[in-house]
């Protein structure tokens, strides 16, 4: 009997954590090389001869698959709240990447057993990421997007799209919220003085190391950009945790403009 109550409080409370994710409707963009799954939330009282923030967010390898679903699992609530939605009502993008590819052209090498990433922007980009780049190309000319305030956010995996989707298509973002993530710091000069971004990271990260993310800042700021840059002491690679309980982060990134 206890373990049955035990199930159903579990069942409940998953249930309730994840009440939000009604609020994302589940799409399919097509494309000629495949499908694109992705969830999208309107904002409250959504009417077409408005206009609206757009901001999309790219998930971690964790949430990778064909489900719809995982890609929800962290930073979804953020925007759901019922507070932000009435504060920051937008358009909120989710795509999924599928399981086995990345957001990032992205290898991991080896130098006396010690790995570190190598990003490679020179090649074409990841399908997974050009079919998020035709999505926002096609969700860009509606007339119900705002389009000088467009936002990109990524966290692990994904904060490394994001970096890459900067650099790729560095005239579409307003600002950009990279967290755990890392990127080519060689590579910043196209997005550097047009896009605001703020980069979070663990400092104990031992999964993404911390020092890409400064490296990218340093890029950035030599440049000629002025990035925020936020290192939380006491946080591992779950830096998404203290980014999205930061109290500023809305209010900054939906107060950019291009």
């Amino acid at each position: 009997m206890r373990t049955i109550i035990l199930l159903l409080l579990t069942t409940t409370i998953l249930s309730a954590q994840n009440d939000h994710y009604d609020l994302y409707q589940k799409k399919v963009f097509e494309t000629q090389n495949g499908n694109l799954l992705y969830r999208i939330m309107y904002p409250k009282n959504f009417s077409e001869d408005k206009q609206y923030p757009v901001v999309l967010f790219l998930h971690g390898s964790g949430e990778r698959g064909s489900d719809n679903t995982k890609q929800l699992i962290h930073g979804s609530s953020l925007f759901a709240s019922e507070d932000n939605r009435e504060k920051f009502p937008a358009i909120v993008v989710f795509p999924q990447c599928p399981m086995d590819t990345y957001w990032s052209n992205m290898r991991i090498v080896e130098n006396d057993n010690i790995p570190s990433r190598q990003y490679d922007y020179t090649s074409s980009p990841p399908l997974p990421l050009q079919n998020v780049m035709d999505l926002m190309d096609e969700l860009l000319s509606k007339e119900y997007t705002d389009n000088n305030r467009v936002y990109i956010a990524g966290l692990s995996m994904g904060g490394m799209g994001t970096f890459e989707m900067l650099y790729r298509r560095p005239d579409i973002f307003a600002a950009a919220v990279p967290i755990c993530g890392g990127g080519n710091a060689d590579m910043v000069d196209g997005y550097a003085k047009k896009v605001s971004v703020w980069i979070f990271h663990g400092a104990k990260d031992n999964i993404v190391d911390p020092k890409n993310s400064l490296d990218i800042a340093k890029g950035i700021l030599g440049a000629g950009g002025y990035p925020m840059l936020t290192l939380f002491e006491d946080a591992n690679h779950n830096s998404w945790d203290p980014a999205f309980a930061h109290p500023g982060l809305l209010e900054w990134m939906f107060s950019k403009s291009k």
